[in-house]
C-alpha cells in the first residue's frame, strides 16, 4: 500500500514508511507518550474537538483559554479540566507549562495571531482551517513554526478520515485509472447575521474560507496545484461571497469543478472520475463514512468506513504522532500544500472581488 500526496509539480508521490503512522497510528508502542492538550477558544468546533480527544489514544485535555473567564470555566467543567487551568486569556493558556499542544478553534481572523502566540511559548499547534486569512499570514505562521522547531498543522480533519484514506488508496492503486475530473460541493442555507463569522468580512466570512476550502483541499489532494483558476461569486451586502463557483485546471489536464454556498443546500457529494471508473463520496462527503466505487460498466459497490469522535479523533492522533516522532510537519497534510491552497483562495477572491481588512498587510 502506498500513500501519496500532491507534490510540487502536481504529481503523486509515495510517502516514506514513517508516514504510515499518520493514518494508521504507531506500531507496537506500549509506552506511548501522553500529549497534553490545551484548547484556545471554547466555541462550537472546539467542543467537538474536545469530545473527540476523549477517544484519541494517548491524549489528555488539560487546559482551555478564553477571553471570557466564565466561558472558560464552563468549558472546563464540561470536559473535566481542573479549574486552575481554565484560563481567562489566550496568553495564560499559551504560557501554561502543563500544555504540550494547542488546538486553535477561534474564528478565521484570529488564526495567525493565536498560532504565533502559542508557537512563541513553545507549544505545538493544530490550527483549525483555513490556516489563515491569506497566504501572507500563512507564510509567517509557517516560518515561525520552522524557526521554533515546532509542529504546525492545518486541521483539515477530512484528510484523515477512513473514507478519504480509502479513496486515496483506490486512486493510487489504479482502480479507476487516471483521474480526469473531480466535482465537489458544500452548501447550506445560513440565516443572515452581518456580525457572524459567516458574513462579517473582519472575521474572514464568506462561503469560500468556511466551506469552499473543503472541495479545494480535495482537488489539491487528488490533482496537485492548479495551473489555471477560474472563479465567480455572488457577493452579499457585507461584501463577502455568499455563493461561489470555481473551475481548476491542473498540471496533467485534470479538471475540478467546485462550489460552495451560504444561500442554498447543495447535494454535498464528491465525485472522482477516472479513465476506468468512478468514486462517489456519499453525503456529507467531507465527513463521509461511505463511498461508492464503480469500475467500468459494473455496479457501484458501497463501502462503509466509520469514523471515530465525529471524525476529529483521526486528525488528533495523526498530530500527536508527529509530536512523538519529533517531526514538525505532516506528510498527509503538509504545510506546503496548506500554503498552496491558501494562495489558490487568494486568487479566487481576487477574481471575485472579495477583500478582507487584513488584505492590506501585503498579501
Amino acid at each position: 500500500m502506498l500513500w501519496w500526496r500532491a507534490a510540487r509539480d502536481g504529481r503523486r508521490k509515495a510517502l516514506p514508511e514513517d508516514d504510515f503512522r499518520e493514518v494508521n497510528g504507531p506500531k507496537g508502542d506500549d509506552t506511548m507518550q501522553t500529549v497534553r492538550w490545551g484548547i484556545l477558544g471554547p466555541g462550537r468546533i472546539s467542543r467537538k474537538f474536545a469530545a473527540a480527544l476523549g477517544e484519541a489514544e494517548g491524549a489528555v485535555l488539560v487546559a482551555v483559554g478564553s477571553r471570557d473567564g466564565a466561558r472558560a470555566a464552563a468549558f472546563a467543567a464540561d470536559f473535566g479540566i481542573a479549574p486552575a487551568h481554565a484560563h481567562g486569556s489566550y496568553e495564560a493558556l499559551a504560557a501554561d507549562p502543563l500544555v504540550d499542544a494547542v488546538y486553535i478553534g477561534t474564528p478565521h481572523s484570529g488564526h495567525e495571531e493565536h498560532t504565533l502566540l502559542c508557537l512563541a511559548r513553545g507549544k505545538h499547534v493544530l490550527c483549525e482551517k483555513p490556516l489563515a486569512i491569506n497566504a501572507a499570514q500563512a507564510e509567517r505562521m509557517i516560518a515561525a513554526a520552522h524557526a521554533g522547531g515546532l509542529a504546525l498543522m492545518e486541521a483539515v480533519w477530512t484528510r484523515f478520515l477512513p473514507s478519504i484514506v480509502r479513496v486515496r488508496e483506490l486512486v493510487d492503486e489504479g482502480h479507476i485509472g487516471e483521474v480526469r475530473l473531480v466535482t465537489a460541493d458544500f452548501g447550506f442555507r445560513a440565516a443572515f447575521d452581518p456580525d457572524s463569522r459567516l458574513f462579517a468580512p473582519q472575521l474572514g466570512g464568506g462561503s469560500l474560507l468556511d466551506l469552499g476550502i473543503y472541495p479545494l483541499t480535495l482537488a489539491s489532494m487528488l490533482c496537485g496545484d492548479p495551473v489555471d483558476i477560474q472563479a465567480t461569486a455572488n457577493l452579499g451586502v457585507t461584501g463577502v461571497d455568499e455563493e461561489i463557483a470555481i473551475i481548476l485546471r491542473h498540471a496533467r489536464g485534470e479538471l475540478a469543478v467546485l462550489a460552495a454556498s451560504l444561500r442554498v443546500d447543495t447535494p454535498r457529494e464528491a465525485h472522482i472520475m477516472g479513465t476506468k471508473g468512478h468514486i462517489r463520496i456519499i453525503c456529507p462527503w467531507w465527513a463521509g463514512t461511505r463511498i461508492g466505487v464503480r469500475v467500468g460498466d459494473g455496479d457501484e459497490q458501497v463501502i462503509d468506513l466509520p469514523s471515530r469522535g465525529a471524525g476529529y479523533t483521526h486528525e488528533a492522533e495523526a498530530f500527536m504522532d508527529l509530536i512523538r516522532a519529533g517531526r514538525t510537519e505532516s506528510a498527509v497534510m503538509p504545510l506546503r500544500e496548506s500554503l498552496a491552497v491558501m494562495r489558490t483562495m487568494d486568487a479566487v477572491r481576487a477574481q471575485c472581488g472579495v477583500r478582507y481588512p487584513v488584505d492590506g498587510d501585503g498579501s
